[in-house]
């Protein structure tokens, strides 16, 4: 029996700012739902970003996952006002080391919720449409797919606004595109780049002609990844992201250390039976 409480949708449907459905067979669709803002992001979005992916990271009714953002923009980055109201609470304290120990949780808040659509064990499918800035790019980079609309255009803005990113695009970024000189250039200019640069470069892998066909292909693209072993596939999301930070050889040493387990369950023979007879898709129980 898991050590891991189980959790269910119920309690996603509290969220005030993002909007969470299941329409789809272990497929769930996360929107940013703050499309009078452009879908900025205020601390309680921060917050329940967090809450929603630390939910389904336990979640058995969930294999996959679509992040997408409702209205005119994907994310149009940092909500300014709260940005402006935190710099009048630490205008209220005077020394700067004091001022430094308001400031460390809540960076670290706002990195563990971009990092938790990394360590959710669900493959999470970032659908972009028009505007993609500043924390937005944080986000998909944290993502295992990105898929865009042909008008989608992303910026790493930090710079722009006197400060340095701080919650996972400088480390996530170079990595995704795998080119330091065009990572650096963008991170170092905030300049706005075009989805066809975008996928040049590899940030995303499909363009889609609009908003409903890069909804169709996302969601189609989840519920084909939840159709396979969730055992198979979140051991192999899990590995890639362990890989990111290790060498080949611990890299493999990892899988191995999991496969002897993971090889003996029944979703190995399930799977292998149903390619050996090319019968009837094969159903794989909850984990």
């Amino acid at each position: 029996m898991s050590v891991l409480p189980k959790r269910n949708t119920e309690e996603l449907k509290t969220l005030k700012t993002l909007s969470v459905s299941n329409s789809k067979p272990y497929v769930f669709h996360v929107q940013l739902n703050r499309a009078d803002k452009y879908n900025t992001f205020t601390k309680q979005m921060w917050l329940e970003v967090k809450e929603c992916f630390e939910n389904l990271h336990i979640n058995p009714d969930c294999r996959a996952i679509v992040l997408s953002g409702a209205g005119k923009h994907f994310t149009a980055g940092i909500d300014m006002t709260s940005m402006m109201m935190m710099g009048q609470e630490l205008g209220e304290i005077e020394d700067v080391s004091r001022k430094g120990y308001v400031m460390e949780p809540l960076i670290k808040l706002y990195q563990d919720s971009v990092s938790a659509l990394e360590v959710c064990q669900k493959p999470v499918i970032a659908a972009v449409h028009s505007a993609c800035i500043g924390a937005g790019v944080d986000f998909i980079t944290a993502a295992d797919i990105r898929y865009s609309t042909k008008d989608a255009w992303f910026q790493v803005k930090e710079v722009d606004i006197g400060m340095a990113a701080d919650v996972g695009s400088l480390q996530r970024f170079p990595k995704v595109i795998g080119s330091q000189s065009l990572a650096r250039e963008l991170c170092f200019t905030g300049r706005k780049f075009l989805s066809d640069e975008a996928v040049k470069c590899g940030l995303v892998s499909r363009v889609f002609e609009n908003q409903e066909e890069l909804l169709q292909g996302a969601l189609e693209l989840a519920e084909l990844i939840a159709s396979k072993s969730p055992i198979a596939v979140q051991a192999t999301k899990n590995n890639m992201v362990y890989s990111l930070d290790h060498t080949n050889q611990e890299g493999l040493d990892n899988i191995r250390n999991v496969n002897k387990l993971y090889l003996q369950s029944e979703d190995f023979l399930t799977a292998v039976a149903a390619q050996l007879t090319k019968g009837e898709k094969p159903n794989f129980s909850k984990l």
